[in-house]
């Protein structure tokens, strides 16, 4: 009984394999979130990379656990607290410093203003043309001059501003973005 205990908890490892484990997930983890960075707020649609990655490690390491007798329950179970642990510093490390907020989130990128389309700006994002019309069209945007300012989001959705919003009292307030991110629209 206690030998099968053994199998199911621990396998073939000993607690020294713990070390291993947070190398493991460390690297892993941290490798992933800058792919996941990588490929951009639209891979992961309404959910933040950060949220992304962790609903996929913490997948992965409760099936294999599940699924697999040759997967020790303690090591997969350190491994799932390193990741909600890594999640739940990264967090506190996004919502702390706005440089790590827009390292692991991105930061909104306006890509219409006065309904003019910054080609440059979607194909930095990774956004087609024909992606962004079925965004707008989703919005309710007939044409590009009812477009004060699009922005795309860090989490791939798309923030419509309307210039009819301007004639109603307090409906309008500029996007929330940085000073500096919207010197340029002045320039237009």
């Amino acid at each position: 009984m206690l030998d099968e205990l053994h199998r199911i908890f621990l396998g073939d490892q000993s607690f020294g394999f713990a070390w291993e484990i947070v190398f493991r997930t460390t690297i892993i983890y941290f490798y992933t979130l800058a792919l996941m960075r990588w490929l951009g707020g639209r891979t992961v649609a309404q959910l933040s990379i950060v949220e992304f990655l962790l609903v996929i490690a913490i997948g992965s390491a409760v099936g294999d656990s599940l699924f697999y007798p040759d997967v020790p329950l303690l090591p997969a179970m350190f491994a799932i607290f390193l990741v909600a642990a890594f999640n739940k510093l990264l967090d506190e490390a996004i919502l702390s410093s706005d440089m790590l907020s827009r390292l692991f989130e991105g930061r909104p990128r306006i890509v219409i203003s006065d309904g003019r389309v910054h080609q440059d700006r979607l194909r930095q994002q990774g956004i087609g043309m024909s992606e962004l019309y079925l965004k707008l069209r989703e919005k309710g945007v007939t044409d590009l001059a009812e477009v004060k300012f699009a922005i795309l989001e860090s989490n791939g959705g798309l923030s419509v501003l309307t210039d009819d919003r301007a004639d109603k009292a307090g409906l309008y307030q500029p996007p929330a973005l940085p000073q500096h991110e919207m010197i340029w629209v002045d320039k237009a």
